[in-house]
């Protein structure tokens, strides 16, 4: 009988040394964090394509405007304004050279602002790393692979259509003598 006593009160001092532990457990698990702003039914999605998304960084080199940005036109412009930021002229941007382009993109793509960077560390960033994300960037947005992001492409990157443009508006159709001639290269016939 003394056995089954003792027992008893060890299983009495378990439960009341378990019992605080699981109270405080309790007490913790309630709800950890309010949810944020952008996930309560009532709130609007922000916009996260709000400057441009990826289109931005690369609509700035369509030099003609017409909406499309050819790989001419990119390695122009990344040419020339890589020329520009070189200020020692040594076809090499120093750190303190890379912080102020960083910090120009930022202030005006905030989110969306891809970074100089010095990738292999010899404390030079050479036009080769300077052009290297725009680059990549038109090579993955270029889904025909034919040379330039026509409006479509970059649309499908978070591109705004243009103004006086419909969501559904179709590109004009290629008439006239060079609209010919494109269609025959590209191994159609004259239009129906």
């Amino acid at each position: 009988m003394a056995a089954s006593v003792a027992i008893k009160e060890e299983k009495t001092l378990r439960f009341l040394w378990i019992l605080p532990a699981l109270l405080l457990v309790a007490a913790c698990g309630g709800r950890s964090n309010p949810v944020p702003p952008w996930m309560r039914p009532t709130e609007k999605p922000r916009d996260e394509n709000y400057h441009g998304g990826n289109a931005a960084l690369l609509l700035k080199y369509d030099a003609n405007h017409d909406g499309t940005v050819t790989r001419a036109e990119l390695i122009a412009g990344l040419k020339a304004e890589f020329a520009a930021h070189d200020t020692h002229h040594n076809g090499c941007l120093d750190s303190e050279q890379a912080e102020q382009i960083n910090q120009a993109r930022v202030d005006a793509d905030q989110s969306t602002a891809t970074p100089v960077m010095d990738w292999n560390q010899d404390g030079c960033i050479d036009y080769t790393e300077f052009s290297a994300a725009p680059y990549s960037l038109f090579d993955q947005l270029d889904a025909d692979h034919d040379g330039k992001l026509s409006p479509k492409e970059l649309q499908r990157a978070g591109a705004k259509p243009p103004d006086n443009a419909s969501p559904d508006a179709q590109p004009p159709a290629e008439g006239g003598q060079d609209g010919q001639q494109r269609r025959r290269r590209r191994g159609g016939g004259p239009p129906p």
